[in-house]
């Protein structure tokens, strides 16, 4: 008389087949509604609000499109942020480039035209004397070679996405983890 156990291999070879075409099915199938039953995608739009910055330091204002921002964005990386990372100032995390601070410096930096100022020839955060040796701008082009490339509408751009990107992040920008 043959064992018992022999019959149960071929069934268990049966077994193992349909549970994994059960797990495959069960894998599959969320993507297939989700495929079937989603809407388009969107991407996400900044309102006029989040886009919308003070220009000169007596109140007039600018509004940026989205494609001006992502572009200041992208110089501003290119340029800035080895340095200023997330609008933290990794040389001294006592100045970073959210509002509060840049309202606070002397002459105030929350403005357009005073981001593009302090680009071209950059002082000391209490504006008592020139740092153009020590941090990249246009003055120091001969010494920070990628600053040698930027011209006023680029450091518009930059400015102007440094003024937007606290409104799109909140906190994070200028804090970042410090507060979390």
């Amino acid at each position: 008389m043959a064992p018992l156990f022999r019959s149960a291999a071929p069934l268990s070879a049966v077994c193992r087949s349909a549970v994994r075409a059960i797990a495959r099915t069960l894998l599959i199938l969320p993507l297939a509604l989700l495929i079937c039953f989603a809407g388009p995608a969107a991407a996400a739009q900044w309102s006029p609000e989040q886009l919308t910055v003070p220009v000169s330091p007596d109140g007039t204002l600018v509004t940026f499109s989205e494609k001006e921002v992502k572009t200041g964005r992208k110089l501003f990386n290119e340029s800035c942020g080895t340095c200023h990372a997330g609008g933290i100032t990794k040389t001294n995390q006592n100045v970073g480039l959210d509002p509060e601070t840049l309202a606070l410096a002397t002459p105030a930096r929350d403005s357009v035209e005073a981001l593009v100022d302090y680009m071209k020839d950059p002082t000391s955060y209490d504006g008592e004397y020139s740092i153009s040796d020590v941090h990249p701008s246009l003055r120091s082009s001969d010494v920070f070679v990628k600053m040698r490339d930027l011209d006023d509408d680029d450091l518009r751009l930059i400015a102007g996405y440094i003024l937007v990107a606290p409104k799109v992040q909140g906190i994070q920008w200028g804090g970042g983890k410090i507060y979390f």
